[in-house]
């Protein structure tokens, strides 16, 4: 299983640490868990699918791979993603194309993909399968395991309950991760209790008990507005994701704010080309002085340098000394001397969350380097 780093593939801070969500999955029946680097985890669909087909298929040790979807329609997603795996001529254009006429990059890549149908796939069934953030997702895995040349054999499995997005739990014990997010950050881990398991629940409260979370935007809020404010434009046109004169409209965008918070600044910059999700990253990446280079489609397909394992029990320590053999990355468990761009980012990240808990333990800062993985 692979965990991200400090923040979500929709830009924003996790609510807990990676070591408490490392915990959590353990406990919910994961044997192994890897980090999916910070370099991935904060990107669109496209590379944060990319960074975790890779790690898996760089193991050596994975034969399956089955994501939730809305269709559950394996077949018609696997046509699209044959067709699109080799870079079909014009769809980059396409999706310039529609990005300047307003569209969010999700619609884009989803009206794009859609004119390019292989045969059997109508183009409007085509357009409202990829308009669905977890068809969308997978189809992006298919993709990335498409172009690794990678034996993993795909499954999904069609989402019932909550939709992604729902943001009230519905009936049932069945809720979205953005509901249970809006309920413990309202009200704390027991307003979430009737909708996540009791190990993630006692996880959940000792983190509270302890002021490691909740973690959110208006905990970085003074550092990010500083960076914001004390960058040129040319300076802040180097941050990735800072395309198409952003790095302008947020200069401009500082000095109107009703009050000195992130979610202020989100409002403000919000369009409709420049969605919540891709502002929400842009804002991690400049407090993270991530830049467009470190960034680039030609670093990210390089893919992942390294298998950070984060936490294991009896069943994961069989597969990992397993996939130390069959492995053909380098598998950290305390990387105190391994060097990799990848990881000083991560760290970096980690250091960044840290400050940003309730009770700022700075021995912890680095903790990456020395902290040896979660056993169950």
């Amino acid at each position: 299983m692979n965990i991200h780093n400090v923040a979500l593939s929709r830009g924003e801070p996790a609510i807990v640490g990676k070591r408490a969500r490392t915990e959590m999955a353990l406990h919910a029946g994961a044997d192994l868990v890897i980090e999916l680097p910070v370099a991935y985890a904060v990107q669109p669909a496209e590379w944060f699918a990319f960074g975790a087909v890779s790690l898996l298929h760089r193991t050596g040790a994975v034969d399956s791979l089955c994501f939730g979807s809305e269709s559950g329609d394996l077949d018609s997603l696997q046509r699209i993603a044959r067709v699109l795996a080799v870079e079909p001529a014009g769809l980059r254009e396409d999706i310039a194309r529609r990005l300047r006429e307003g569209a969010s990059y999700p619609a884009a890549y989803a009206g794009a993909a859609a004119t390019l149908a292989p045969g059997g796939v109508d183009a409007d069934d085509a357009a409202a399968l990829l308009g669905q953030p977890n068809n969308s997702l997978g189809l992006h895995y298919l993709i990335a395991l498409q172009r690794l040349g990678s034996a993993i054999k795909p499954f999904t499995a069609a989402r019932t309950g909550a939709a992604y997005h729902e943001a009230t739990p519905g009936p049932g014990a069945i809720a979205s991760a953005t509901a249970v997010r809006r309920l413990l950050m309202a009200d704390g881990p027991e307003s979430a209790a009737p909708y996540v398991p009791a190990a993630t629940l006692a996880i959940l409260r000792r983190e509270w008990q302890e002021g490691r979370a909740p973690v959110h935007w208006e905990r970085f809020a003074q550092p990010l507005l500083h960076i914001a404010a004390t960058r040129r434009a040319s300076e802040l046109e180097q941050i990735a994701e800072v395309t198409e004169g952003l790095e302008h409209r947020l200069s401009r965008t500082l000095a109107q704010l009703p009050e000195p918070s992130v979610e202020a600044l989100l409002n403000a910059l919000k369009t409709k080309r420049y969605t919540r999700t891709k502002l929400q990253r842009m804002l991690t990446h400049l407090l993270l002085n991530h830049t467009k280079a470190e960034c680039s489609p030609e670093k990210l397909a390089e893919g992942p340098g390294y298998l950070r394992v984060l936490g294991f029990n009896a069943q994961g320590q069989s597969l990992l000394k397993h996939m130390k053999k069959t492995a053909s990355l380098p598998v950290l468990l305390k990387p105190s001397t391994f060097v990799h761009n990848q990881l000083e980012l991560d760290v970096q990240a980690q250091a960044a969350y840290t400050l940003a808990c309730e009770h700022v333990d700075t021995r912890i800062m680095y903790s990456d380097y020395y902290e040896p993985p979660v056993r169950l």
